[in-house]
């Protein structure tokens, strides 16, 4: 199929490769087509292997006790992986323990790998599911050592074998070949290093020239997105166009999408990056506030973003604010829109100037408020009610929240806090979220941090913490 290539399969404590370990290790290398080597040992995790687990793959601690750690195993597993091609069932689970445990004793791996789920999927699209059960049902395979490192090597390598009788070897091996070759990147770029790109959330940045910023973007699987912006298929001219420009390339990984969504907006904002137009914060925005009392003239008035105070949104007298616009004039196309929808006077909205009557009241599109046709309590109300789909809504928490996320691939915790609709930073240690629960600092409204979290409460994707309830406990 390839001309090296070494089948592997690892047993592990868990699914996280920062927190769990391998104990057991099966391979099977292929040199031309022929088997050259096999090895296979258990290892001694360092650490209790969790119930569930032992009666998984009926590995037990007692098993590994007496067991090599990986470190004393490290030497042979890398002799049989030099200059081959590593492939395994999901391989990126397989492949992300292995780096993870070598990081661990300070040697940094990268392996050309092929995944054999992929393989199936090219192999056989006409099925739903590509789990090493299902094929071993499809194809027929039976084996005594399930969940046990060799055994599921030998069913991976009877799977192939079964596919080689089906389709053919040179289908087989062109299918290998597709999914080696992977997506066609810029010469100028190093693609070694893009295989070291996370396939979790976070924000992925582009860099020209003189370190200047091209581009900010964000996804749930940052290798995937930032291989299809550097592939040759180019979805449109600004994508061409960016990377064309693209000198480097870096990422932050996020626990989860919420985080990578405010991340995204708020370096959009700090970098001003040359391609990013719809977040940056080159903008001015206003809101319309309505005044305390029916006798106010005007009865509202245009406040600039530096003006709004999201603390005081939804208060019953002098806080009540409607509408986020982006220039003054659309924030007046709107309020005329609105007065002429319900026949509110422009003149007392401060729309019209000069003494009598308005315009609209004589042509009988005002109730004359403006000259006592009309109470003006009645036409506050009517105001009110008018503006009411308009209206920015109240922060729905006693003090401040945190909105948590949790990788489970990662094993990485974010917590993100809030208060009054304004982002107060992001705390990963109880040192952080003591620090952003006590720093008391200016609150700036941000529209897109507003929007997001409307969305996000509404459609309840993340646990809410209530720190005005819920105390720190050390």
């Amino acid at each position: 199929m390839l001309p090296s290539i070494t089948y592997l399969d690892l047993e592990t404590t868990g699914a996280t490769p920062l927190k769990d370990r391998i104990t057991e290790i099966a391979l099977v290398r292929f040199e031309q087509g022929v088997e050259v080597a096999r090895w296979q040992t258990l290892v001694n995790p360092e650490q209790l292997i969790p119930p569930f687990i032992q009666q998984l793959t009926g590995i037990n601690n007692r098993m590994v006790e007496n067991a090599p750690t990986f470190a004393e195993v490290a030497d042979k597993l890398l002799a049989f992986l030099e200059g081959t091609v590593l492939a395994a069932h999901n391989v990126r689970f397989d492949y992300g323990f292995i780096k993870a445990e070598l990081k661990r004793i300070d040697i940094h791996l990268r392996q050309k790998v092929l995944c054999t789920v992929k393989l199936s999927r090219l192999l056989y699209p006409q099925h739903y599911s590509h789990g090493l059960d299902a094929i071993m049902q499809r194809h027929q395979i039976t084996t005594v050592a399930r969940h046990r490192a060799m055994g599921d090597v030998e069913s991976i390598l009877a799977f192939l074998d079964s596919a080689r009788l089906e389709l053919g070897e040179s289908a087989i091996a062109n299918a290998a070949h597709q999914l080696m070759r992977g997506p066609t990147l810029p010469p100028h770029l190093d693609g070694i290093m893009l295989e070291d790109m996370p396939e979790g959330p976070g924000v992925y940045l582009f860099f020209g020239e003189n370190d200047l910023s091209l581009y900010i973007g964000k996804s749930t699987n940052i290798r995937t997105r930032v291989l299809r912006h550097l592939s040759s298929d180019h979805a449109s001219a600004k994508e061409m166009l960016i990377n064309q420009q693209i000198k480097r390339v870096t990422w932050l990984e996020t626990a989860g999408d919420f985080g990578a969504l405010l991340l995204e907006s708020r370096l959009i904002k700090e970098r001003q990056p040359l391609h990013n137009r719809q977040l940056q914060n080159n903008r001015q925005l206003f809101s319309w506030k309505l005044g305390a009392t029916a006798d106010a003239r005007p009865i509202v008035t245009l406040l600039t973003e530096e003006e709004i105070n999201p603390a005081v949104f939804g208060q019953q007298v002098d806080g009540q604010l409607f509408g986020t616009f982006k220039s003054k004039r659309q924030a007046i196309e709107a309020l005329r829109k609105v007065a002429d929808a319900h026949q509110l006077c422009p003149k007392v909205l401060g729309l019209e100037s000069g003494g009598g009557p308005c315009f609209a009241r004589q042509i009988k599109r005002c109730k004359g408020v403006c000259c006592g046709g009309e109470l003006p309590e009645i036409h506050y109300l009517r105001v009110q009610q008018a503006l009411v789909s308009h209206k920015l809504k109240a922060w729905p928490y006693v003090g401040k929240i945190g909105v948590r996320e949790h990788n489970q691939e990662t094993n990485q915790t974010q917590i993100h806090i809030f208060g009054d609709w304004c982002y107060l930073g992001v705390a990963e240690t109880d040192a952080d979220l003591e620090a952003a629960l006590n720093t008391e600092r200016t609150l700036k409204f941000d529209l897109d941090t507003y929007n997001l979290l409307l969305k996000t409460f509404s459609a309840y994707k993340v646990e809410l913490i209530n720190y005005s309830i819920a105390k720190i406990h050390h």
